[in-house]
């Protein structure tokens, strides 16, 4: 990915020098960094909000209550994982972060549960079939509440920023559903 942005920099650079343009390039690199640290400063006390929230739960138990409650699902999700492993909280903990739209906070509990699955993994060298799922279920992040998206929303000035809310919704569990299927029959193929 570095590679593919850093052709785009280099491409993009090279073309306004030879059309003349870097006037053009001077002004977009500093608009580019003023908006992004205005992004920053804006989207920082939302997502530290809700960051604090989610170590709150961790802390106070809710976290783990949260978790196990997903359990039963996870259980039928994640068969080849032992009853009680820690990998399971890891998943739980990563599903509950990305259904409040918190992918900074999930991230953690997701490197920590593939973690935890690779030392459950026979083949080395192979993703097994939790990782895969893990995986699928991450990727599809279903979201219950998109905070980030909701907050650049409002960074950027919309008049109704959480009426995307039943869309998010709808979407993230669709896009959930159709990808444990997908894994699912790709699993029995095998």
């Amino acid at each position: 990915m570095n590679k593919i942005w850093g052709a785009f920099i280099v491409i993009g650079s090279i073309y306004c020098i030879f059309t003349n343009k870097i006037e053009l390039l001077n002004q977009e690199i500093l608009n580019s960094t003023k908006s992004s640290l205005d992004m920053v400063i804006k989207i920082f006390p939302v997502m530290a909000l809700w960051l604090g929230i989610m170590n709150i739960a961790s802390v106070s138990g809710l976290l783990q209550k949260l978790a196990s409650s997903l359990s039963p699902i996870l259980r039928k999700l994640f068969p080849e994982i032992p009853k009680n492993h820690e990998s399971l909280s890891y998943i739980a903990s990563n599903v509950i972060a990305n259904m409040f739209g918190l992918g900074n906070a999930a991230t953690p509990f997701g490197l920590k549960a593939m973690k935890s699955l690779q030392e459950l993994n026979e083949d080395k060298e192979v993703a097994s079939r939790s990782m895969v799922t893990f995986l699928v279920l991450n990727t599809s992040g279903l979201t219950l509440i998109p905070t980030t998206v909701i907050s650049l929303r409002m960074m950027y000035g919309s008049a109704n920023p959480t009426e995307i809310v039943p869309a998010c919704i709808l979407s993230t569990v669709i896009a959930t559903i159709v990808g444990l299927l997908a894994d699912r029959i790709l699993a029995r193929r095998r």
